[in-house]
């Protein structure tokens, strides 16, 4: 059975960081592309960052705007999103997906499998 299990959110002050975890099950990581994406309230669901199965390579929205970073521990069987700078606009609940097919566009659209989401809240 195709499993992805978030963990890692919490409460956070601005400027924190947190690290947060996506362990599959069922399938191999590195045969697959991993996406983080994230759905505030009253927003609709955006992608944060991907990981692309074909060559490994990494995609960032713009908002990330350098503080974040997505990593794969294939031994591990683990994709993590290290979130650093945290302000207030990155409250959200935060999702990982995964396909075994071409990603194209970073479109939630793209993956087949999806995690049930850890709550990031960043406030004073």
């Amino acid at each position: 059975q195709v499993q992805l299990v978030e963990s890692g959110g919490g409460l956070v002050q601005p400027g924190g960081s947190l690290r947060l975890s996506c362990a599959a099950s069922g399938f191999t990581l590195n045969y697959h592309g991993i996406g983080w994406f994230r759905h505030a309230p009253g927003k609709a669901r955006e992608g944060v960052a991907r990981i692309e199965r074909r060559d490994g390579s990494t995609h960032y929205a713009d908002f990330v705007e350098g503080r974040f970073t997505i990593s794969s521990e294939n031994a591990k069987n683990t994709v993590y999103l290290q979130m650093n700078s945290l302000t207030p606009e990155d409250t959200a609940d935060y999702y990982c997906a995964g396909t075994s097919g071409a990603v194209r566009y970073g479109s939630q659209y793209e993956y087949d499998y999806w995690g049930q989401g850890t709550a990031v809240t960043v406030s004073a």
